[in-house]
C-alpha cells in the first residue's frame, strides 16, 4: 500500500527545490547564449541542451557516477556531509538537471524579445550596467523567468527515468509521484491507486499553470505601467 500523501509532499519538495536551485543558473546561462559573444558558447550551448536529447537513464547513470559516494563529486560531498545518491536531494539534483534546459530556453526567448535600444537607452541617459539590467532588461523578462519556473516545475515534477536510475525508488525517502505510479502498476490490483496519483499529478500541474497564467498577466501589467 502506497501513503498518497507523503508522496505527494515529498514530490512538491523535491519540484521546488529542483525548480529554485536551477533558476539562477537558468538565468545565467540564458543570458549567455543570449547576448554572449565566446570562444564555446556553440559547446556552451550543446552542454545546456544535452539532457533534453541523451535518455533520462544515461542521464541518471552519469549522476550516479559523479555524485555517488564513489564518484569524483560525490565522494568528497560526502566528507562534509552532503550526500545527493539514494537520497530525496539527489532526486532533486536529477530533477533540476533535467528541467535546466527547458528552462534556459525560456528565459533565452524571453531576453531576444528584449528591445537593445531600450538597453541602449538607459545607458546613454547615464546608468550603469547594473542599473540597466535590474531597471530596464529584468522587468522585461519577467515573463520568461515566470514560464521557466512553470515549465521547470513541471518537469521536475513527472521526471522518472534519471530519478529512479540515480536515487532508486525507495518509499519515503525518494518516491516521488512518477515512482508511486510505477509501483502501483507493478502491483496485482493497483490500477486504482495508479489513476489516483495520476489524478493528483494533473490536478498539481493545472494549478502551476492557472498560477502562472495569472502571475504572466500581473506581470505584464506591471511592465506596460512602468
Amino acid at each position: 500500500m502506497i501513503d498518497v500523501w507523503p508522496v505527494v509532499a515529498l514530490s512538491l519538495q523535491v519540484s521546488l527545490v529542483a525548480t529554485l536551485a536551477a533558476l539562477p543558473l537558468a538565468v545565467a546561462a540564458a543570458f549567455a547564449l543570449a547576448r554572449g559573444r565566446f570562444v564555446g558558447r556553440a559547446l556552451l550551448n550543446g552542454l545546456v541542451h544535452l539532457p533534453l536529447i541523451l535518455p533520462p537513464v544515461v542521464t541518471g547513470y552519469v549522476l550516479l557516477l559523479l555524485f555517488g559516494r564513489r564518484g569524483p563529486v560525490g565522494g568528497w560531498l560526502a566528507e562534509l556531509g552532503v550526500v545527493f545518491a539514494f537520497d530525496w536531494t539527489g532526486a532533486a539534483l536529477a530533477a533540476a538537471v533535467m528541467a535546466f534546459p527547458l528552462m534556459v530556453r525560456a528565459v533565452r526567448l524571453s531576453v531576444d524579445a528584449v528591445d537593445p535600444r531600450l538597453e541602449g537607452a538607459a545607458r546613454n541617459l547615464g546608468a550603469g550596467r547594473t542599473a540597466t539590467f535590474a531597471f530596464v532588461t529584468l522587468p522585461l523578462v519577467v515573463p520568461g523567468l515566470l514560464a521557466a519556473v512553470v515549465l521547470g516545475f513541471a518537469k521536475a515534477l513527472g521526471e522518472f527515468g534519471a530519478t529512479i536510475t540515480f536515487v532508486s525508488n525507495i518509499p519515503g525517502e525518494t518516491q516521488t509521484l512518477p515512482l508511486a505510479i510505477y509501483t502501483a502498476l507493478q502491483v496485482p490490483g493497483g490500477e486504482a491507486m495508479a489513476g489516483r496519483l495520476a489524478a493528483i499529478s494533473i490536478a498539481i500541474s493545472l494549478v502551476a499553470l492557472l498560477v502562472s497564467e495569472a502571475l504572466s498577466q500581473r506581470a505584464a501589467r506591471w511592465v506596460a505601467g512602468r
